[in-house]
């Protein structure tokens, strides 16, 4: 039983707020009344006996103690409090006080029935009492004690109310009630045997057909024994109350479970569709703007590429423009970026991303549990945007002001096909000033049908725009291949992100139901 109990309360830790709050209270009331009753005479055996006016209850509850404790008749109400009649030798005051009952009489040691010693019994109101507050009373009795003994008369047997508002709610209850035909002497033999057949009938369609049935007199005695045997038996036992706990429990075990259904059509639960993942992902990442860094990634590699590889006699253009990586302030993380904010389009993409994935993962839930799912989505919707601009801001993304290697060695042929043209116009200005002065013309060799000084001229140009054509190409590759890598590192951390503000609180969430399922499975 303590392992029922305590699987109980797990489902109700893990089913708070997500299951009705009158079923969660109800486990509650069950948990906190087996705790007290455990704890209280646990050696006691409480028997109430229940029933309307006129069935004989009080007559059978002073045929059982010996002694005329209950006012017997057929006024209404005619039981206003409950009495109670305690066997030896356990001290029933605390559980007496616990079970609110004041009226009491304790057996003395010797006249009681060493069979019968630990015996609670009880005399309740009558539940169709014109009083309020007696069939209140009543009804809390019959939640609280061990057995459950229900008197009816051959007349009111079949009453709707004693069916419908106690019998037919009791069916988890059905090892710890007895039905108990009184004023069986006033029938014929065969009239019993039909009232008794038509009670088990009855009582099978309420639930309780495994319930006994018992046909005695309280006037004249007859069956007595029969039922001192039954109340003897179930003191000795001394299991009443834990079957009555048990029974308590499987009672609210049957209302959570329909609260706590299986998933339809097998669904596999505590995972997330890898469609749903990518989707999800994909949408964040257009949000986080990581397209953007990776365009302004490849442009300021190129950039650097024609700055370092470049005619130098024109690559200093390039220097004018603003780096475009830098341009997002993506290098200092404890200050927002300068990425531009999501789009709508984008944000609906979000929406529609976080919506698929409460949808796959919530599909069979129960309701409420659906509920759950989706909030719990949705939990960290406001954070989104510094989640993910934090991410991009920490990243650690490349230095463009860095020049590789091969662009050193690129830059160094370009400088020096830049000294042969200048050397190559060098020449031909002092070839121009020796003409224009009328001087001499010094020797000059030719190489083919040009002069030297303007191949030199020609050829370190030609060469020089060549090499930083070809460059330009080299670093239009590695420019995407830069932009992959930063991609690729930007779409883990947004992975991170849609993990710890989307997926986890999913599979949280999805993991609770799946304890509160299995703790449900161990309480029953």
């Amino acid at each position: 039983m303590p392992e029922r109990l305590s699987a109980l309360d797990a489902v109700v830790t893990a089913a708070e707020g997500r299951v009705r709050p009158e079923l969660v209270d109800a486990a509650r009331g069950v948990l906190e009344q087996a705790g007290q009753r455990m704890r209280l005479s646990p050696g006691s055996t409480v028997v109430a006996l229940a029933g309307g006016t006129g069935s004989g209850k009080s007559s059978l509850f002073n045929a059982l103690s010996g002694s005329a404790l209950s006012t017997v008749g057929v006024r209404r109400p005619t039981t206003s409090d409950t009495h109670a009649c305690v066997w030896p030798p356990a001290d029933a005051g605390p559980l007496l006080d616990w079970l609110g009952v004041a009226r009491r009489h304790v057996v003395p040691e010797a006249e009681a029935d060493p069979a019968l010693h630990g015996l609670v019994l009880l005399d309740l109101p009558d539940y169709d009492s014109t009083e309020a507050r007696h069939r209140r009373e009543a009804e809390r009795l019959v939640g609280m004690v061990d057995i459950l003994v229900w008197v009816v008369d051959p007349q009111k047997y079949a009453d709707a109310a004693l069916h419908e508002r106690y019998l037919s709610r009791l069916r988890a209850h059905r090892a710890v009630t007895l039905l108990v035909l009184n004023q069986a002497d006033l029938l014929t033999p065969d009239a019993v045997e039909a009232c008794v057949a038509d009670l088990h009938r009855l009582l099978k369609a309420d639930g309780l057909g495994a319930a006994p049935v018992l046909a005695l007199s309280a006037r004249t005695g007859a069956g007595l024994p029969e039922l001192r045997g039954v109340l003897s038996a179930a003191v000795a036992k001394r299991a009443a109350a834990t079957e009555r706990l048990s029974a308590d429990v499987d009672a609210v075990v049957d209302r959570l479970a329909g609260e706590l259904a299986e998933p339809a059509d097998g669904q596999a639960l505590g995972t997330v569709g890898r469609k749903e993942r990518a989707r999800l992902r994909e949408a964040l990442a257009l949000a986080a703007g990581v397209p953007v860094i990776e365009d302004a990634v490849r442009r300021a590699s190129l950039a650097r590429t024609v700055a370092a590889t470049g005619w130098p006699f024109t690559r200093w253009i390039g220097r004018l423009r603003r780096d475009p990586l830098r341009r997002l302030h993506l290098e200092a993380p404890a200050g927002r970026s300068s990425l531009p904010p999501p789009s709508p389009v984008a944000r609906a993409g979000v929406y529609g991303a976080v919506r698929g994935v409460v949808d796959a993962a919530s599909h069979g839930l129960p309701e409420p549990w659906a509920r759950a799912v989706a909030s719990a989505a949705q939990s960290s919707e406001a954070d989104l945007d510094d989640a993910l601009d934090s991410a991009v801001t920490s990243a650690d993304l490349p230095d463009t002001r860095r020049v590789r290697l091969w662009e050193r060695g690129v830059r160094l042929l370009q400088l020096a096909l830049a000294a042969v043209a200048l050397a190559g116009v060098a020449w031909l200005c002092a070839l121009f000033v020796v003409a224009w002065a009328q001087l001499p013309d010094p020797p000059t060799p030719d190489v083919g049908p040009l002069a030297l000084p303007t191949v030199l001229l020609l050829g370190g140009a030609l060469l020089g725009l060549a090499v930083a054509g070809l460059s330009r190409v080299v670093g239009r590759a590695a420019a995407r291949r830069a932009a992959r890598r930063v991609g690729a590192e930007l779409r883990r951390r947004v992975d991170d992100v849609a993990d710890a503000h989307v997926l986890e609180p999913v599979k949280d969430e999805l993991q609770r139901y799946v304890a509160a399922r299995e703790a449900l499975r161990r309480a029953g």
